[in-house]
């Protein structure tokens, strides 16, 4: 029971990470139809930056060092959102209704970004130590504590996804975002610029996903790879739970996290995944829109 409870409390912290990561995929490609094979690096940013200003903060302010993670958020956020909207003005707007060349140029640049962050941070793994306030954890049975440090990364994962639905559905920027996704034409039509909204919902999707790298860099350590390590994931979870849906999204983060690692003690790790594709793919040969299917206007 312990050991279930263990894997348990692991899966929550997964299903977290990829939740934060997924959340701005389902944006970008979900609601925008990029393929961005540099979204993982978004969260490597976010990370990166998590550690930069503990790095600062332990020089500059030793007496408050624990509040790093406090200035690390909004710094992360604005980090991986200003490199996004680069990314999208430069490149990715001449690139729309290609996706060949637009998964090519992503790809392409992921690896400069991982290259860059190899020339400044080096090639090793860094660590980020979590402030004193997350030390510890709940005894929840003999043998079983939950650590303090899953349980923000669980609460800010949620905080996170109820701004995303409030932008979405009640910020006018949220209503042009929903137009566009449904009927690009007759939303420029009516006014809606969508060129600029491209660009913000691009950095939005780019800022959520440093906010992941922050939540990551508390549960080990951050390396230049980190990145590429989720963003398979994530896309199959924009696919599993239905392009542009917020609550499939939700759903499939969650069952993919639990999933992964309830079967790593049964399997292992590298079979588990086998085994999580497998039913994804049979999953999705049954049911390709997914668990919740995006509604849309049908153009004449």
């Amino acid at each position: 029971m312990t050991r279930f409870g263990g894997h348990l409390i692991h899966g929550v912290s997964l299903a977290s990470v990829l939740l934060l990561a997924a959340l701005g995929l389902a944006i970008t490609f979900g609601l925008m139809g990029v393929i961005n094979m540099a979204h993982g690096e978004m969260l490597m940013l976010g990370a990166y930056t998590t550690y930069a200003v503990q790095v600062g903060f332990g020089k500059l302010f030793p007496s408050v060092a624990g509040l790093y993670l406090v200035a690390a958020v909004p710094l992360a956020f604005v980090v991986a959102a200003t490199v996004g909207f680069i990314l999208e003005r430069s490149v990715i707007r001449f690139l729309y209704g290609r996706p060949l060349e637009t998964l090519l140029a992503t790809w392409g640049i992921s690896l400069i970004l991982i290259q860059t962050v190899r020339l400044i941070f080096g090639a090793q793994n860094v660590a980020v130590a979590s402030p004193d306030y997350l030390a510890g954890g709940v005894n929840l049975m003999e043998g079983l504590v939950l650590p303090w440090s899953r349980i923000a990364v669980a609460v800010f994962a949620a905080v996170v996804t109820l701004a995303v639905w409030l932008i979405l559905q009640k910020t006018p920027l949220g209503l042009q975002v929903r137009a566009i996704s449904q009927n690009r034409p007759m939303a420029a039509c009516l006014g809606v610029r969508t060129g600029r909204v491209d660009s913000q919902i691009f950095a939005l999707g780019s800022g959520i996903a440093g906010l992941g790298g922050v939540a990551l860099s508390q549960l080990g350590n951050v390396g230049p790879e980190l990145g590429q390590t989720y963003v398979i994931d994530s896309f199959m979870i924009v696919v599993l739970g239905g392009v542009g849906r917020l609550m499939g999204t939700i759903a499939s983060s969650l069952g993919l996290g639990m999933i992964n690692k309830l079967l790593e003690p049964l399997s292992g790790a590298v079979m588990g995944k086998i085994v999580v594709l497998g039913i994804i793919i049979l999953f999705i040969q049954r049911r390709p829109q997914g668990m919740f299917a995006l509604k849309g206007r049908v153009e004449a």
